[in-house]
């Protein structure tokens, strides 16, 4: 098993357009010694030149699944020249009535090179056993969907 830590760092500090609130503005600070500027979403005061957690959730996930996608495709020798993704997270009611982040749709645009390349079925193979591998993807209650477009199959 692996860990894996964080360490959040805020301080209090004048939000810049409400003088009578706080900046949401804080640090995550990562693994290999990376500060990201974190905040809550601007629908919620937070700042738009800052990620906001649900951004980091939905990149996460998409990283996630990227890495098993190439992982499995490598194994099955695929030559992956491109990975893109341009993934969307929609925040909602849940079941309780609260809000959470309940949709997420992967849009993955993959760009083989070689002579080896995947048809529509095993494409959609790959994808789905990336999905079920993918550790973020079993940890969350999100409804992810993954689309693909046909120009996936173009060589790079």
């Amino acid at each position: 098993m692996s860990e894996h830590k964080t360490a959040l760092r805020w301080q209090r500090a004048a939000h810049p357009e409400k003088a009578d609130s706080y900046s949401r503005n804080h640090s995550a600070v990562l693994g290999g010694n990376q500060h990201v500027t974190v905040s809550a979403s601007v629908d919620y005061m937070g700042d738009a030149n800052a990620a906001d957690p649900e951004q980091l959730l939905v990149a996460s996930l998409a990283s996630c699944h990227m890495l098993f996608f190439l992982a499995i495709a490598d194994a099955q020798g695929y030559l992956i020249e491109s990975y893109e993704d341009h993934p969307i997270g929609r925040l909602g009611k849940d079941a309780n009535g609260g809000m959470a982040v309940n949709t997420i749709d992967l849009c993955p645009e993959v760009r083989f090179g070689g002579d080896k390349k995947p048809d529509a079925v095993a494409l959609e193979r790959l994808h789905n056993a990336a999905h079920k591998r993918c550790f973020i993807a079993n940890s969350i209650t999100a409804t992810v969907t993954v689309h693909r477009m046909d120009l996936n199959l173009i060589s790079a």
